[in-house]
């Protein structure tokens, strides 16, 4: 019977596989005659993708994608540094307050039947003075209007010249502008599509929209007249054509991952983390020869969050707080629950790869400790029988019981609810949550964007301050952040900022998690950053 009972789900995914190589072969085969299939780049979205409207560009999905098809003035690149992009140079003026970025000259928007079957258009200033005034129309709706709140006027210039004026200085400004939501498009092109230029997108990215069916699979291809190329002089990028399908099962996804189908995966999940690592985070035996793994630091940091204007006397005691902050051990819950991949959170809230990072500031593992906080807890409250109650997301849950099982060991009653991601997010932002697991993945590259959080000017619903923290000190180093132009002052600050929030634990550091990639062993040259970002126009495929 025990055989009988497992080969439906054997059958199932072996039905699966057949079908996607159909698939396959069925969608390329128009395109195989054109193109060397060896040079297409092949992965899989399960989570969909939305929108191919750069203004839109919101959740990974949709960024991987778009980031193949657009671009703004600057971008960022592996090392977190901005770097040229349409724009070739730049000033910043002594206040901090004027950018005046020079465009390139020779950057063309992708052929379109409205610009004629074989013409193309040169972008100029007056395109970025659109797309920006388009990221800010009430009546567009971009989810990437906030990119511009600092702002309080731009203006092109000339045809190669684009400025624009903050209201008041902000050094993390630039990084923001690398986000997909600042990319250049066309006037006349979106025009004419309205609301349609999400599935018909022109860009000037290294690679053309070519074709979706939704749910189904999405083609990009080639573009020619692309205007980046390496430092010997080779035009990018190297692929002919980048290849996306839609299985929605992440189990399925390994599977044609496993039998060379995509040439790439993206991150640990728990249907197949087993089955490819072993405990310590390796690449087991029978994938080492057929499959590369990278790995580097994730700008994400998980965490449990208390509210701290909580009616309950445990949330509200310190003594409590820290006593679940020393009471897991962190190291044992990524060995056990993620292979080890991630990095257990001994640091503040800013995680590992951002300068202002310490790893020395936060919490590590000391069981004698918790017990003599929580009893110092009961003796100052006369609670006796403490108890909190997390509330998180089944994705979790694992992570939750582990703390659950380890805190209960000092004393303290530990209850879970699961509830959906949209519930937990509604009761979040309004207050009705007591202790609760969250995640932070940054929006751009800068500390200033994780100690957001914790700025009482910021309380959620209206900002990000889940937990209400508040705190004048840490308000007023804050606000310095912002006209500190020294680097390394302002990365000191940050740090200070960051061990004053944590010297009070409204939150539970868990740990910064890690991006890991696993490729085919042809596949060359795919790089890796903190930002998660799928850079496709360096990759090389080999035979």
């Amino acid at each position: 019977m025990t055989s009988v009972l497992k080969t439906p789900k054997v059958y199932l995914n072996k039905i699966i596989l057949i079908c996607f190589g159909s698939l396959l072969l069925i969608n390329c085969s128009s395109e195989t005659k054109k193109i060397n299939t060896n040079l297409v780049f092949r992965y899989n979205e399960h989570k969909n993708v939305s929108s191919l409207d750069p203004a839109f560009s919101k959740d990974i999905a949709d960024i991987w994608a778009t980031n193949q098809l657009f671009n703004g003035l600057v971008q960022m690149n592996d090392s977190m540094q901005v770097e040229p992009a349409i724009a070739n140079s730049w000033t910043i003026s002594e206040d901090g307050l004027t950018y005046t970025f020079n465009l390139r000259n020779d950057v063309y928007f992708h052929k379109d039947a409205l610009l004629g079957k074989d013409s193309t258009r040169v972008v100029t200033a007056e395109d970025f003075n659109y797309s920006l005034k388009r990221l800010l129309d009430p009546q567009v709706g971009s989810p990437g209007r906030w990119v511009l709140n600092k702002v309080d006027h731009f203006k092109a210039l000339d045809k190669n010249t684009f400025q624009i004026q903050l209201k008041q200085p902000f050094p993390a400004f630039l990084g923001l502008l690398t986000m997909k939501y600042c990319s250049v498009v066309p006037k006349e092109i979106v025009s004419y599509y309205g609301s349609e230029f999400r599935s018909h997108p022109i860009g000037t990215g290294p690679f053309y929209f070519k074709r979706w069916e939704e749910n189904v699979k999405l083609v990009f291809r080639k573009n020619t007249l692309y205007f980046e190329k390496n430092p010997d002089g080779t035009h990018l990028p190297y692929l002919e054509a980048v290849a996306i399908t839609f299985l929605p099962d992440k189990q399925s996804e390994f599977l044609q991952f496993a039998q060379g189908n995509i040439d790439f995966i993206s991150g640990l999940d728990a249907s197949y983390k087993d089955e490819i690592l072993t405990a310590n985070g390796h690449l087991r035996d029978r994938y080492t020869a057929e499959v590369n793994m990278i790995r580097g630091p994730y700008l994400n940091t998980e965490y449990l969050s208390f509210f701290m204007d909580s009616k309950l006397t445990e949330i509200q005691s310190e003594w409590l707080r820290k006593s679940i902050n020393y009471g897991f051990d962190r190291k044992k819950m990524m060995t056990y629950l993620r292979n080890g991949i991630g990095i257990p959170a001994y640091g503040g809230f800013i995680p590992k790869g951002l300068p202002g990072y310490n790893k020395s500031i936060g919490f590590n593992y000391q069981p004698k400790k918790a017990k003599t906080y929580l009893e110092k807890f009961k003796k100052e409250t006369g609670i006796q029988n403490p108890e909190i109650t997390i509330t998180t997301t089944s994705n979790y849950l694992s992570f939750c019981e582990y703390i659950q099982r380890e805190i209960q060991k000092t004393g303290l009653i530990v209850h879970i609810n699961v509830v959906p991601p949209s519930a937990l997010k509604d009761a979040k932002a309004n207050g009705k949550l007591d202790l609760f697991r969250a995640s932070w993945v940054a929006d751009y590259p800068d500390a200033e964007n994780y100690l957001s959080l914790f700025y009482s000017k910021n309380f959620a619903p209206n900002g990000p301050n889940y937990s209400h923290f508040k705190n004048e000190l840490f308000d007023k180093w804050y606000e310095t952040s912002f006209t500190e132009t020294d680097t390394k002052k302002r990365e000191m600050l940050y740090t200070k900022m960051d061990s004053l929030v944590i010297a009070q634990a409204p939150i539970v550091p868990l740990f910064y998690d890690e991006v890991v990639r696993f490729t085919r062993k042809n596949v060359h040259d795919l790089g890796i950053n903190p930002t998660n970002l799928l850079e496709l126009k360096r990759v090389k495929k080999y035979n």
